[in-house]
């Protein structure tokens, strides 16, 4: 019911005029076969004037627009170009009717009198069955004029090819179904603008625009679209045309902001422009939006070199065929008729078809007009004719002129287009925005008249590629460019520290020790490096430690295997040696059965030695120690068991007669061997599962290697565990020195103590070093330590009595023994 009022109240309100006036300037209207909508702004209100009555918005009243008859000359040659075509439209021609759009109060009926069929609009009628006045049209210019009468038009779904309106709200097809544009929308201009500040690495920036949909749109856009990139708006406002503008310059000014982004409409930007330069404002970078990127008047302001380098986005500057000769040819018709046209124009002005100055506008004032959105109406009267083609069905001869063409049949053919015009592909996408092809304008104000020097461009298909040429910009800095950031950037290996509410506000630390600042991924954060990566203070990257252990390959290692294995072979041969002569006195006296005990327990611990080169794993750690502390226990638990029991036979024996014989009877030897190595095992087996020997990589030590190391496990159960084993060799060096005066063949007390004195030595050391030097090599050492204690053995107990059987068997005799035992039994007596 709303919107049957509405059609209704200006329906009346637009009839009460259109029958009572005929507008007839040849400028605004052309008979055709399909007649073309066309709202240009002749007129532009540059100025808010309070009113104390109710009143409408005259267009002839308000500044002239020399742009916006340029583009309506645009949009008649494009027309009479199709018209003359035999291939486009062959049998079929193309008219118009234009007004001027200069604000929505005067203008509706202008847009009622399109959708109007007879002079009437039907606001229920079915698509199938109702045809307004035009099939299609171009226009308004503006993105707010657009957004108040696109409803209109989208109710009957009329194509509006747009070649003025940026806002992207009006991508969304669900309120704007029939709105097609020829101009990049303000997501795809934002996006530009952004790649702009990023290319020279600015950061703080202003965004100016005005109070209206286009600049609102943008300022969205741009707080959206700088997130994560690194940008941020220092100042924003949105001005009207009575702002005090240099309020806003001081601001600007006081807050060190070099970089400032006017998104607006040519008027504010105009006064925006003029304010700078009376304000003194110099050296600065001013980012034009498309709406005043190649306007002809702002760069002949005087004073404008002073305020810096203005750089523009606008569409590729591309030509049009044969425009100039067309209006030379429209001129020279207007000198003509132009007397007689102007009595008619007078009392026509109510229909906004009248144009006073137009007349007075010479061919050169029309080609030298800023050419901004010259190809946008001429690529958009094309879109048409292409969908009018496709609905018509033509050919290259004739079109199916007894087709009856109803406005949405354009809009499904618009989408499926994809023709070249001037050396551009014409398409669009789903939202029926246009292929981006936009060029990065440079403006040279020192030249007469103005030039705009393209030293970039943005592309977005087939993929997006933006680029602009360095050596083609003069910055007015001393040739650098110019600095907008909040803050210096950090040295390398520094992140930002923010300070205050924006994140371009920092401060610089020094990123520590294994961490590493990465500004693709976030500078405000020293990022710890991996448990396999090292890095010095100041680092932007990590460096990969490098895994050191023994190798098998080492000179050390290879050394300590060999004597390893030289050692395993002497303990196997004196093995066969003790047990091929098992019976002999040596052999019987250095302990028989026990002795072979002794060699296989020495055979057994020299076995962990190989554990210790090559990459460690758990297993490895556990055999290391495991192996030779058990075993060599045993061989030591041997020792004392036969230091004590040498010293029973020859002092005790007579003394405890009882108590030897106890011994003797329950093999007291073979018990504490027994005993002494179960507790030991025991001792071993709780060390190894309470808290086991386990394999760490240390990265602590060594700032670029991991070395891996086997823990010792439980300090408690390791200590019981050493305890035991030092406590054995302890009392194995007291009976030895109880028996120091034995017979010579019987007196073991010097080989005994040496070994167990280079054993403890030996572990001493070890240990010392274990606590106090960090290195791969330490289990080297634990591994000598190893062989150390081994060789003590063997060379001081076993290999002494070996060189007797094999070079001094006179020696290996009952005789000789009982000799020795008789020579000390006198000894005794005579003490």
């Amino acid at each position: 019911m709303l919107l049957n009022s509405i059609y209704t109240f200006l329906l009346c309100f637009t009839n009460c005029f259109f029958f009572k006036v005929s507008c007839s300037s040849s400028e605004f209207r052309l008979e055709g076969d399909f007649l073309l909508g066309g709202l240009f702004a002749l007129h532009e209100i540059d100025r808010v004037t309070p009113v104390f009555i109710p009143e409408t918005t005259e267009c002839i009243w308000q500044s002239t627009s020399k742009s916006g008859y340029k583009i309506l000359q645009v949009m008649r040659y494009a027309v009479e170009e199709i018209n003359n075509s035999t291939t486009l439209l062959p049998n079929v021609s193309l008219g118009y009717e234009i007004y001027d759009y200069c604000s929505n109060t005067r203008n509706f009926h202008s847009v009622l009198s399109f959708i109007s069929n007879n002079g009437s609009v039907k606001s229920k009628e079915k698509l199938n069955n109702y045809q307004p006045k035009v099939i299609a049209l171009t226009g308004p210019f503006g993105s707010s004029r657009t957004i108040s009468v696109a409803p209109l038009f989208t109710t009957e779904l009329i194509p509006m090819v747009n070649y003025g309106a940026a806002s992207y709200a009006l991508s969304n097809k669900l309120q704007y179904p029939s709105f097609v544009r020829t101009i990049p929308s303000n997501k795809d201009l934002i996006e530009m603008i952004i790649h702009i500040i990023r290319w020279f690495g600015w950061n703080w920036v202003a965004f100016l625009g005005s109070q209206d949909d286009y600049s609102s749109d943008g300022l969205k856009l741009f707080n959206e679209y700088i997130k994560n990139t690194g940008i941020c708006l220092a100042y924003q406002e949105g001005l009207s045309l009575n702002a005090n503008y240099s309020l806003t310059l001081k601001k600007i000014d006081k807050l060190n902001i070099n970089v400032i982004v006017i998104f607006a409409l040519t008027q504010y930007a105009s006064k925006f422009i003029k304010a700078a330069i009376a304000n003194d404002m110099r050296d600065k970078v001013w980012i034009a939006s498309p709406s005043w990127a190649l306007n002809q008047q702002i760069p002949r302001e005087p004073g404008i070199r002073k305020i810096g380098t203005i750089i523009g986005i606008a569409d590729r500057l591309l030509s049009l065929p044969r425009f100039n000769e067309f209006v030379y040819n429209k001129a020279k018709g207007t000198a003509h008729a132009g007397h007689n046209d102007k009595a008619v124009q007078n009392k026509n002005e109510i229909c906004n078809q009248d144009c006073d100055y137009c007349s007075l506008m010479t061919a050169e004032d029309i080609i030298n007009e800023s050419p901004t959105h010259a190809f946008a109406v001429y690529s958009a009267i094309y879109t048409i004719a292409h969908a009018l083609h496709k609905v018509l069905q033509c050919d290259m001869n004739e079109c199916h002129k007894n087709i009856t063409v109803k406005p949405y049949m354009l809009l499904e053919k618009i989408k499926l287009l994809n023709f070249p015009l001037n050396g551009r592909q014409v398409k669009y996408d789903d939202n029926y925005d246009p292929t981006i092809s936009y060029a990065v304008l440079l403006w040279h104000t020192d030249v007469n008249p103005p030039q705009f020097e393209m030293v970039g461009t943005y592309d977005k298909l087939p993929e997006i590629r933006f680029t602009i040429d360095n050596t083609l910009m003069p910055w007015h800095d001393n040739g650098s460019v110019p600095f907008s950031n909040c803050s210096t950037e950090c040295k390398v290996g520094y992140s930002r520290q923010q300070e205050g509410f924006h994140r371009c506000c920092f401060t610089c630390t020094k990123c520590p020790r294994n961490s590493y600042v990465d500004f693709s991924r976030d500078p405000y954060t020293c990022f710890p490096c991996a448990e396999s990566e090292w890095s010095d203070e100041g680092s932007t990257t990590c460096k990969t430690r490098l895994v050191v252990y023994p190798q098998f390959t080492e000179i050390p290692s290879i050394i300590v295997m060999i004597s390893a294995g030289c050692l395993i072979i002497l303990l196997i041969a004196i093995f066969c040696l003790f047990a091929y002569n098992y019976d002999t006195p040596v052999v019987k006296s250095a302990g028989g059965s026990m002795c072979l005990l002794m060699l296989a327990s020495l055979i057994l611990s020299s076995i962990s030695v190989f554990f210790f080169f090559g990459k460690p794993s758990s297993i490895f750690c556990l055999m290391r120690n495991a192996i030779f502390t058990f075993f060599f226990t045993v061989c030591i638990s041997c020792l004392t068991v036969r230091s004590f029991q040498i010293v029973c036979v020859f002092k005790m024996a007579t003394q405890f007669p009882k108590v030897y014989s106890l011994w003797v009877k329950h093999n007291g030897q073979w018990l504490f061997i027994a005993f002494s190595s179960f507790i030991h095992l025991i001792s071993c087996v709780i060390w190894m599962t309470v808290n086991p020997v386990t394999l760490i990589a240390d990265s602590w030590t060594f700032k670029d290697q991991i070395m891996l190391i086997c823990e010792m496990g439980n300090t408690i159960t390791f200590s019981i565990v050493v305890f035991i084993s030092w406590f054995l060799g302890f009392l194995c060096l007291l009976f030895s020195y109880m028996g120091r005066d034995l017979p010579k063949n019987y007196n073991e007390a010097k080989s005994i103590t040496f070994s167990l004195i280079l054993y403890y030595l030996t572990w001493i050391a070890y240990f010392t070093a274990y606590l106090t030097i960090k290195s791969k090599y330490i289990v080297i050492l634990n591994a000598v330590a190893q062989i150390s204690s081994i060789n003590g053995i063997l060379f001081s107990y076993f290999i002494p009595k070996s060189y007797i059987i094999i070079f001094q068997p006179q020696k290996n005799t009952s005789t000789y023994f009982q000799t020795s035992i008789q020579n000390y039994t006198q000894t005794i007596s005579r003490s």
